[in-house]
């Protein structure tokens, strides 16, 4: 019985550090079948807003007539409610991406877990975004108490198709390369201008990729949408 226990601890455990696993309840990896099938993939763009790096992101989206979904930290929103506007007003939408991120999410407790998912609903809200239909754990990370939460609050659980590691890599040619390898329609991709690593040049590298990265979505014939007009 104890070996059994032990197991099944070890098998929640390792689906909580696994973040593309539907093991603990509902988990977007791909658009839905409909989304794909016209086309669309989905720019995700995690950790900000970020008074530096953010406006540059929106004004290459705004070049590129791309939508993006921004999956934004409550506390950082809070400090720049301006931003949030502006993400907002340019026709993208902002997700709960939680409201203080913290490292050690997967090791919460249930009520701990409810303050943050739902203070994260509350400021983006405060903050004239619409009710958030989805969430993103801090570095995909999670444990079995997070879907719970999630289901009291509308909440769906989004991962990504793929992700840069953006916040470590900071060679623009590699961060597109894991991005572009493979790209077909129903991906869901994921950047960050929060916590952006830096280029050789000294930039945030989500500026250097992403102008490059819409060139290969136009050349490849797919449509940038936000998450939720893919559920159209």
């Amino acid at each position: 019985m104890l070996a059994a226990l032990a197991l099944n601890h070890a098998a929640l455990t390792a689906a909580g550090l696994w973040p593309r696993s539907r093991l603990l309840g509902p988990n977007w990896t791909r658009l839905p079948a409909a989304a794909a099938a016209r086309g669309e993939i989905a720019l995700t763009i995690d950790d900000g807003p970020d008074p530096e790096v953010t406006p540059q992101v929106l004004a290459q989206l705004a070049a590129a007539g791309a939508r993006a979904t921004f999956f934004l930290i409550g506390e950082n929103a809070a400090r720049h409610p301006q931003l949030v506007a502006d993400i907002l007003r340019a026709g993208h939408e902002v997700q709960n991406h939680s409201q203080w991120h913290r490292k050690t999410f997967s090791l919460f407790g249930p009520r701990r877990m409810e303050r943050d998912v739902a203070a994260a609903q509350h400021t983006l809200t405060g903050l004239g975004a619409p009710l958030p239909r989805f969430f993103r754990a801090p570095a995909g990370l999670r444990n079995p108490f997070l879907e719970p939460v999630l289901a009291r609050h509308g909440l769906t659980l989004a991962s990504w198709t793929r992700r840069a590691f953006d916040t470590r890599e900071g060679e623009p040619a590699a961060v597109l390369a894991r991005l572009t390898r493979g790209l077909g329609p129903g991906d869901i991709l994921l950047l960050h201008d929060g916590h952006a690593a830096r280029s050789p040049g000294g930039r945030a590298v989500i500026l250097e990729v992403l102008p490059r990265l819409l060139d290969a979505v136009r050349t490849a014939g797919l449509h940038p949408v936000t998450l939720t007009a893919a559920l159209r």
